[in-house]
């Protein structure tokens, strides 16, 4: 754990580099085009259906008619719109994650390496294609978690616990290989997840919390967020973004330092074993 607060201070002064503020911009030029494009073909027909199914249920209906009679008609449609921006967030932010695994995080690796860690040798213990696959593997299993822990989530404790401990546990599985795919080998890799999966799970926790920051956007702007969904959108998209690159760079940090602190102890471990011998 001791090596947590320095990985983050330097992670932190690491997201104002201009290189890695240039990269962000990648992720969200993809990510925007694809949301104008849901927004564009399917906005109109998503809120159409969600409110059909919306009146369809008694008690909502009731619900709808009594906010109707008060002059508060509007309502109708912006319940429908907030219920469809509450399926396409989850969404943005996975995409966002695994935009900022295959686009930013070799780029940040080769960054900090470069800088921190000039003579680390690169084992290349992960493929690329390694790389894409745990990364899509770990997402499909946490979207099953996040759709199973919904119900839960009506429970106002575990709404703060449930969703920032998925995303701490993806982060953790799909930055710790990431970061270590091209510099560890495979064995050091496992060895190295194993042996500091608990700061590395608490690094990815706090990460979650993190990235729940940029969802405070829909809470502040209420309605306000419906009617100028496509910016809001977009500035959730960046701010994930950026959060999910800073969680690279941390895990960068902390990951590399303990390679080279794993290596450096080997001599000393093999010459204890010669002499015990």
């Amino acid at each position: 754990m001791q090596g947590l607060p320095d990985a983050f201070w330097r992670a932190v002064a690491y997201c104002l580099h201009p290189r890695v503020i240039a990269l962000s911009l990648l992720p969200l030029v993809i990510s925007g085009v694809l949301v104008f494009a849901f927004m564009f073909f399917f906005w109109e027909a998503a809120i159409a259906g969600v409110r059909a199914t919306l009146e369809n249920w008694l008690l909502i209906d009731s619900l709808l008619r009594w906010l109707d009679s008060l002059g508060l008609q509007s309502f109708r449609s912006a319940l429908a719109a907030i219920v469809v921006l509450a399926g396409v967030l989850p969404v943005v932010i996975l995409l966002s994650l695994l935009l900022v695994a295959l686009l930013m995080t070799p780029a940040i690796v080769r960054l900090v390496a470069e800088r921190r860690f000039p003579l680390l040798e690169k084992k290349r213990g992960g493929t690329l294609l390694q790389s894409a696959a745990a990364s899509l593997g770990a997402t499909l299993l946490a979207l099953v978690l996040i759709v199973l822990s919904m119900p839960l989530w009506l429970i106002p404790p575990l709404v703060m616990v449930l969703p920032p401990l998925i995303w701490g546990w993806l982060t953790y599985r799909v930055f710790g290989f990431d970061v270590l795919a091209e510099h560890a080998s495979g064995e050091e890799r496992r060895a190295l997840l194993r042996e500091h999966r608990m700061p590395m799970l608490v690094m990815g926790v706090l990460c979650g919390y993190l990235g729940a920051v940029p969802s405070l956007i829909w809470a502040v702007s209420g309605v306000t967020a419906v009617i100028f969904a496509p910016f809001v959108v977009l500035l959730a998209i960046w701010l994930y973004t950026l959060v999910f690159a800073f969680s690279t760079a941390w895990f960068t940090h902390y990951a590399l330092a303990a390679l080279q602190a794993r290596r450096a102890a080997e001599p000393v471990a093999e010459s204890a074993v010669l002499i015990e011998s």
